[in-house]
């Protein structure tokens, strides 16, 4: 795997794929900037060794038209900012304005090109389109894994215009190499924790990773096709009741596999979807029409907390309640304190996917555990075993 330790970019100019599509307030400031942060490492190493970087992004889905709205000029200055290096702008990824602002740039300078996704050929993987992107550079670094798994012009097929120059920038490494840790190389035992609200949408995850642990934890919405499979009674809480079948079939082939699947004993049921709602704790196989189960209860995070602090590599996909509301977070809260706590004794700790890296940051865990991904579609596609488009686009 050729990362960018593999070159020195002296004199040279790294056409540098970045994710920055970040969020941005009515006024178009910039109120996440942590994917900024992430690329400052590889960006950073080109102007050291004494090139220029070339960055990359779409932001937003212009869907093939320009919107003003979705310019990357609006976080320009932040860009400068983190990376402490005034950073230029051209107001084209292609054409005259994009070849003459790289044609100008010297070393130790960094050019910020205009939303990729202005251009319908960006998402349509066009090749001519990649091969014009091609002529800003002589390396190419793909460093973006929030889009590793898209096979769009500048995420993959760029990199066929650069045989034996192209390389893995810091951030998409080390992404990899998380991913493999829990899936291949992980120290036992393995405890996956996987919440969310339904079955189906996760289905070939558990599938696939039913050969590489040793634990998994089932939280949040899935648990209720799970107990209402084996014949519980779960009110009104979410329920795919044409899964119950495959929830049935994933236990046993995990039995069959000698995976100890554990799934909660007690939930924290309301009588409405509401922060505000009467709640009570129930048996997670007893909860009474009219109630809906919406957090771990007491006595399943004490059975969770011991499969997490015997554990040596854990991951964490999808929260255990609904987090967004504070009534229904103290699952999702304990979940992370266990999994702090677990790291602290040594665990590698993967965090990943949409609603759980939100509960992390939202809770304060972002540097109580190992690893946070991300790239939310990417993360999910690598844990289903799919081989990510721009992943093998440098490895090829």
């Amino acid at each position: 795997m050729k990362t960018i330790d593999d070159y020195n970019f002296d004199g040279k100019k790294a056409l540098i794929r970045v994710d920055f599509n970040v969020p941005l307030d009515g006024d178009f400031n910039v109120t996440d900037t942590s994917r900024i942060e992430a690329a400052k490492p590889t960006i950073l190493k080109v102007l050291e060794d004494g090139g220029s970087a070339i960055l990359m992004s779409h932001l937003g889905r212009p869907k093939g038209k320009v919107n003003l709205d979705m310019s990357l000029s609006h976080i320009c200055e932040t860009v400068s900012e983190i990376i402490g290096v005034q950073v230029k702008f051209a107001g084209n990824c292609v054409g005259k304005v994009a070849d003459d602002a790289v044609a100008e740039l010297k070393s130790g300078e960094v050019l910020l090109l205009e939303n990729l996704r202005f251009h319908a050929e960006e998402e349509a993987g066009d090749t001519s389109f990649a091969e014009a992107l091609a002529k800003h550079g002589d390396i190419y670094i793909n460093d973006a894994f929030g889009t590793a798994h898209r096979a769009h012009a500048s995420t993959t097929i760029v990199a066929q215009f650069f045989p034996g120059n192209k390389c893995f920038g810091y951030l998409l490494a080390k992404e990899i190499k998380a991913i493999e840790k829990v899936m291949q190389t992980g120290e036992k035992p393995v405890t996956a924790i996987l919440g969310g609200a339904k079955v189906s949408s996760k289905i070939t995850i558990i599938e696939n990773i039913l050969d590489k642990v040793d634990n998994l934890i089932i939280g949040g919405g899935m648990t209720y096709t799970f107990v209402k499979a084996k014949g519980g009674s779960v009110g009104d809480s979410i329920c795919e009741d044409d899964k119950m079948d495959l929830a049935l079939d994933i236990l046993k082939q995990a039995e069959a596999k000698g995976v100890k699947v554990h799934i909660p004993v007690d939930v924290l049921a309301a009588d409405a979807f509401d922060n505000n709602a009467n709640t009570q704790f129930v048996d997670v196989d007893k909860i009474p029409d009219g109630w809906q189960g919406l957090d771990a209860g007491p006595k399943t995070l004490e059975n969770f907390k011991e499969v997490i602090l015997n554990s040596k590599t854990i991951l964490w996909n999808g929260p255990v309640g609904v987090f967004e509301m504070e009534t229904f977070a103290e699952g999702t809260i304990a979940i992370g304190n266990f999994i702090d706590e677990a790291t602290q004794k040594g665990a590698f700790s993967l965090v990943g996917g949409g609603d759980s890296v939100a509960a992390v940051k939202q809770f304060g865990f972002e540097d109580k555990v190992s690893y946070v991904s991300t790239g939310g579609g990417a993360m999910l596609e690598s844990l289903e075993g799919r081989t990510l488009p721009g992943i093998a686009a440098i490895l090829d």
